[in-house]
């Protein structure tokens, strides 16, 4: 609450069940509605420029962003043309797009844009990461999501927020900035659209990384098939023009006050090739997140018996308790969905990807559209420090796929909202009353 008087002008012929329920929710709705009301704002990040078959991997910083401390509430963002119109994915493939925190040594200089990551290791910078479990420079968005970017929710639920802008834990001298990474792929004119988007390594004729190292044997594709000015093969003749596409994001945020209890964000990788360590502390564990992996396709035995399914479990030592309010998994396409399961076999979340059927945007045929999402009742999972979790991914193998993720995230809330009364309470209290009236 911000602290401001907010008044109900209730008539007093009104029953007394009927007051004490406006007092205990229409009041508060309306702290929440004025007092601390949801802002919303939308941005762009500088134009990138793209032609057929191109991939742009930029990063952006010092993007536009809400000051102040505030509670993000949610951030939903797609590629739109200079126009501002929606671009379809068999167009422009939106590979992954990405909002990472980090703070900035007021007076030195600002970096705006660098067209490969830049790891932010100068004493000018310090890095803004969510909470994990990933280490390093894998997985440390506060946002992000890919191709499903229009039809997966990832709100906060109320009365959460992601805390940002706190005075203090803001580093002594420094100043909190945003940095965007869109990696984009130009499908117009392609050979293989869903190959081109899976950064197969023959298609683009690439056998050297960005750095100029030779790649890996048995490397097939990725992301270091697919960095930035690389050019995915066209069919003969194919000519097209360059086009400007920009990632237009909204974001949704509420001032930060004791009405809103904060969140943390951890993201759990099946490419964890994690291990446990022990120190003068106790028992910890170092995470080494690849980001993506392969899919090899069945056999032909296999494919006549059964669904061919390539499945991948994780279990993974939680760091951390709380409340889990939120899951989510990220999936390419292939995808059949994921889940987060507790060490019995409980089922904590399940997440499903939605495929496209047309030609209109946002139901693409053959690209993911969206992924399910869950939002268990606040208080009902909750997990211990030091307990173990299995993650689980599931892609089809009937044809190979390179380059998939499986990353799935979770917030997560020390504190649970205090509990309002119930309508048999209240009811009891007028009865009470009623009672004491008539004494």
């Amino acid at each position: 609450m911000t602290g401001e008087t907010v008044s109900c002008n209730i008539p007093p012929w009104l029953p007394l069940v009927w007051i004490l329920v406006t007092l205990g929710s229409l009041c508060t709705q309306a702290v929440w509605g004025n007092a601390n009301e949801m802002k919303t704002a939308d941005f762009l990040t500088p134009k990138v420029v793209i032609g057929p078959g191109s991939v742009a991997n930029r990063y952006f910083y010092n993007v536009d962003f809400p000051k102040g401390h505030i509670a993000l509430k949610d951030l939903h963002a797609e590629l739109v043309d200079e126009g501002g119109n929606p671009v379809p994915l068999y167009e422009t493939y939106l590979h992954h797009w990405v909002v990472v925190k980090y703070y900035a040594r007021i007076g030195a200089k600002q970096i705006s844009e660098f067209v490969d990551n830049l790891t932010l290791k100068s004493s000018d910078y310090i890095s803004g990461r969510n909470d994990g479990i990933c280490q390093g420079d894998a997985n440390g968005q506060i946002f992000g999501t890919g191709s499903e970017s229009r039809k997966t929710e990832t709100r906060v639920p109320d009365p959460y927020g992601i805390e940002l802008g706190n005075p203090d834990v803001l580093p002594s001298g420094f100043e909190e900035k945003w940095m965007i990474n869109v990696h984009a792929i130009d499908m117009r004119g392609v050979v293989d659209k869903m190959g081109c988007a899976e950064c197969r390594c023959d298609l683009y004729n690439i056998t050297k990384d960005a750095l100029g190292r030779p790649l890996s044997a048995g490397y097939k594709g990725g992301f270091l098939c697919c960095y930035e000015g690389t050019q995915c093969r066209l069919n003969q003749g194919f000519e097209g023009i360059k086009r400007s596409v920009y990632l237009r994001y909204t974001v949704k945020w509420v001032e930060m006050d004791s009405s809103v209890l904060p969140i943390r964000i951890y993201i759990f990788d099946i490419t964890d090739e994690w291990r446990r360590t022990s120190n003068s502390t106790g028992i910890n564990s170092e995470h080494n997140c690849k980001v993506e992996y392969d899919i090899e396709p069945c056999n032909a035995t296999v494919l006549a018996h059964k669904e061919c399914i390539d499945t991948k479990r994780l279990s993974l030592d939680m760091p951390f308790s709380g409340y889990m309010l939120y899951g989510y998994g990220h999936q390419h396409a292939g995808g059949i969905g994921s889940a987060l399961y507790r060490q019995d076999g409980r089922v904590m979340c399940t997440s499903k990807p939605v495929y496209g059927k047309g030609k209109e945007v946002g139901d693409e045929a053959g690209y993911i559209v969206g992924i399910s999402s869950c939002y268990p009742k606040p208080g009902t999972i909750k997990i211990s420090k030091g307990e173990t979790l299995i993650v689980e991914f599931n892609y089809s193998s009937i044809r190979p796929h390179t380059g998939v993720m499986g990353l799935f995230s979770i917030f997560v809330a020390d504190q649970l909202p205090k509990p309002r009364p119930s309508l048999d309470i209240v009811a009891q209290n007028q009865e009470n009353v009623s009672l004491l009236t008539m004494v």
